[in-house]
């Protein structure tokens, strides 16, 4: 991008400007102002753009002037560029969905939390985690109000408000994820190593120190959204919870951050899933008990379909924006505008795997709908005895009241 700047100074009147003589010479871009008298100097300021003229003479001072033609080399790399604000097409729909995840999460997760908690047996390892799993997605559930309204008005919460919620989604995002993993190795113990897993001393206290650890993992991943604040866009005109880091150390920072958040958060968790589950595929493929079988293999497939279709397109978007920070990949402002549409939109994709995560997880599971269908004929069983409770007490009254 070119474009050329004229500066152009001048003092005393024009009359004044007529009596001197003068002889323009037009040589490349730039103007020689030659001028001839008894007596002259030349004094040059500092702006290296703007040249003055100083012409002393025994009749008078003049200030003449010289017009210099400056072109300036812009790079684009350095140019901000101009973020296209959503459609109300694409602000509907991101909304309709953060709802729709929103009443089928916080319910399911319930659900899931209530049965489990409520066993009057020890917990084993992999209902354990299946408990932490829900709760994780529960809080990740409750995060998904506020970024529907910032989607729709901008954030109106605060810069308080912004971090903690960013805080939140992020612990709830690395744990939900770290918590499949650890399933997937319980049940890699449970079937491929079942004689070592049933002889491991303490399985119970490992279990629980576990779940620990990763909520502190967690934890620590989600330290960056104490750097988001609230900025005005202007392009959209309205304000956004979004990371601010130092301009010094932004790139940096974010590079680190990113790395961590793919290794740590998928491709780490991808690889101990793929080679969990395809071990005990082998075991199963090498059994027999054709239904048994081929329902548990099934539940494997969609158990790592689910989690590559809900987090791989937002891992690939975030890592492409990563890339073209880093300038390892060059990119112009329509890659940047759809790189950011992309990692808006993907992101709702794994969020969608916080309700996915219940139907998946527990309710294909046999024992789990066991214990709900027992849950739901205790309460059932309560309720019809409150029910004949109140009837009973309602008729001793009647009948008190008539003899």
């Amino acid at each position: 991008m070119r474009f050329v700047k004229s500066v152009r100074r001048q003092s005393k009147t024009w009359s004044q400007w007529q009596r001197s003589r003068h002889k323009f010479i037009r040589r490349g871009d730039a103007i020689c102002d030659i001028c001839s008298s008894k007596k002259q100097d030349m004094v040059t300021m500092a702006d290296p753009n703007i040249s003055y003229l100083l012409i002393v003479e025994d009749f008078g001072e003049y200030f003449n002037y010289t017009d210099f033609n400056t072109t300036y080399e812009l790079d684009e790399n350095t140019l901000t560029c101009n973020t296209s604000p959503i459609s109300s097409g694409v602000t509907v729909v991101l909304c309709a969905l953060y709802v729709l995840i929103l009443l089928l999460a916080i319910p399911g997760n319930m659900v899931v939390g209530l049965v489990i908690a409520s066993s009057k047996q020890p917990l084993s390892p992999s209902d354990l985690y299946l408990l932490h799993l829900a709760v994780a997605d529960f809080l990740l559930a409750l995060t998904l109000p506020f970024w529907a309204v910032s989607v729709t008005v901008g954030w109106v919460f605060g810069d308080a408000m912004c971090k903690l919620v960013s805080v939140f989604q992020e612990v709830s995002f690395n744990a939900s994820i770290l918590f499949l993993t650890c399933i997937s190795v319980d049940r890699y113990l449970v079937i491929v190593r079942a004689m070592e897993a049933s002889k491991a001393p303490r399985r119970q206290e490992v279990s629980w120190g576990t779940c620990a650890t990763v909520w502190l993992v967690g934890g620590l991943l989600s330290l960056p959204g104490l750097f988001n604040h609230v900025v005005f866009l202007p392009s959209t005109e309205r304000m956004t919870c979004a990371e601010s880091y130092d301009p010094g150390s932004a790139e940096a920072w974010r590079l680190v951050i990113r790395v961590l958040g793919h290794m740590l958060g998928f491709l780490l968790p991808l690889t101990v899933m793929v080679v969990c589950y395809g071990v005990i595929v082998a075991r199963l493929l090498r059994t027999r008990g054709g239904f048994q079988r081929n329902r548990a293999m099934r539940v494997i497939v969609a158990l790592v379909l689910a989690f590559l279709l809900c987090w791989m397109p937002y891992h690939l978007a975030v890592m492409a924006d990563t890339l073209f920070r880093a300038k390892v990949v060059g990119y112009g402002c329509r890659e940047r505008n759809a790189v950011d549409t992309a990692m808006l939109a993907t992101q709702s994709l794994g969020l969608l795997h916080s309700c996915v995560n219940p139907v998946l997880y527990a309710f294909v599971g046999e024992k789990f709908r066991r214990r709900l269908l027992q849950k739901v004929g205790v309460m059932e069983q309560r309720a019809s005895l409150t029910r004949a409770s109140r009837y009973f007490s309602q008729t001793s009254e009647a009948t008190s009241t008539f003899m």
